[in-house]
């Protein structure tokens, strides 16, 4: 159970990259350079977020099967439009929600199988 709990943080860490990524660029628009600090501040952490990211879905590959956990990766396809349209304030039409309900229920469906 600990390992699933980590692999939903893995996800949870590559979408908080993702926002960071968005940030960054939304920066670099404004500074023209990435070596400035409101540049380069989301950037460097959206790369530690990814690294140590990567070294926990390692121990989590040590816990689990990749066939049975890789499928929780597909919730970033969730959290981050979720999270752009309440962070951002990106619009998205109602199909799209109910697109992201298919992924889950997806999700569910592959993780109990």
């Amino acid at each position: 159970m600990t390992a699933y709990l980590v692999a939903l943080l893995c996800v949870l860490g590559l979408a908080t990259g993702q926002f960071l990524f968005k940030l960054t660029s939304i920066a670099l628009a404004s500074t023209g350079t990435l070596f400035s600090v409101k540049s380069a501040l989301p950037f460097i952490s959206a790369m530690a977020i990814y690294g140590v990211t990567s070294i926990a879905w390692v121990w989590v590959l040590q816990k689990i099967e990749l066939g049975r956990v890789y499928p929780m990766m597909a919730l970033a396809f969730v959290f981050v439009p979720l999270g752009s349209h309440f962070i951002f304030g990106e619009r998205f039409q109602a199909q799209y929600f109910i697109g992201l309900v298919m992924i889950v229920v997806g999700i569910i469906i592959t993780i109990r199988g």
